[in-house]
């Protein structure tokens, strides 16, 4: 479980819920089915609309690979592709044939096993570089999806309240109970702008950190593959992966 997701999910709710109970708020008149039904069905049926139903199949995956802890630990990566850069350098590329069943990650699996073969280094940079793509492609469906549910929640918000006001305005000859019913239409924009602004966008950008740390760790892993393949001195490659990792990262390496 991702610490930061959870706790930012929390005091998000925890503030809001908590200001409002503070004014004498009670949370029965917030949740109410009708609001909630038109803001999140809306939404949903518009997004899904935009989108594959493949790409709808794998909310749960994004939404577990939101709230999952995914730590890349930098100088066990660096210091692996070291070690096998010393035994391509002592034994030649062939010598990491052995080292292939004991490497976890697929894609440096694939890349060592594409230089093992003899790839030329431009087809080898190529291929890898083809492989991040459709990577970036299959991230980029999560990001756009929550990207477009927090920006169709807000509407489908509005167009809740507007349709709570018709009913009410057409319907009440009592003031009393016409505020009322005003104050309960005006929740759908509550839970549209709160749904919006507190899950879809946070987790949307979340998903895109998941991203740009999958990205450069990929990038590590093809840059420090092609120094093998080139023969580079270890030690040339140790500072060569090492401008790929963030400075703090760097002084623990």
């Amino acid at each position: 479980m991702d610490f930061a997701t959870l706790l930012g999910l929390v005091i998000a709710v925890a503030a809001i819920g908590g200001s409002y109970a503070l004014e004498g708020g009670t949370l029965d008149s917030v949740f109410l089915t009708a609001p909630i039904l038109i803001v999140v069905g809306g939404t949903l049926g518009a997004t899904i609309v935009t989108t594959s139903m493949s790409t709808v199949s794998q909310v749960p995956t994004f939404m577990r690979l939101a709230f999952s802890e995914r730590t890349t630990d930098h100088e066990r990566t660096v210091n692996l592709l070291v070690r096998l850069a010393e035994r391509a350098r002592r034994d030649g590329i062939l010598g990491l044939e052995k080292e292939l069943g004991r490497i976890d990650d697929k894609f440096l699996r694939k890349a060592l096993q594409l230089a093992i073969d003899g790839t030329e280094s431009d087809t080898l940079r190529s291929i890898l570089e083809t492989e991040i793509a459709y990577i970036e492609e299959r991230h980029s469906r999560g990001i756009t999806f929550f990207r477009k549910a927090g920006g169709f929640s807000p509407t489908m918000g509005i167009l809740g309240t507007v349709l709570g006001l018709v009913h009410t305005l057409g319907n009440t000859s009592n003031a009393a109970r016409m505020a009322t019913a005003i104050a309960g239409a005006f929740i759908a924009t509550l839970w549209g702008v709160a749904l919006a602004n507190v899950f879809f966008l946070p987790i949307a950008d979340k998903l895109r950190l998941r991203h740009d740390e999958e990205i450069a760790h990929l990038e590590l892993l093809m840059e420090g593959t092609l120094a093998i393949q080139a023969g580079d001195n270890p030690r040339n490659v140790r500072e060569r992966l090492m401008s790929f990792v963030a400075p703090h990262h760097r002084l623990a390496a």
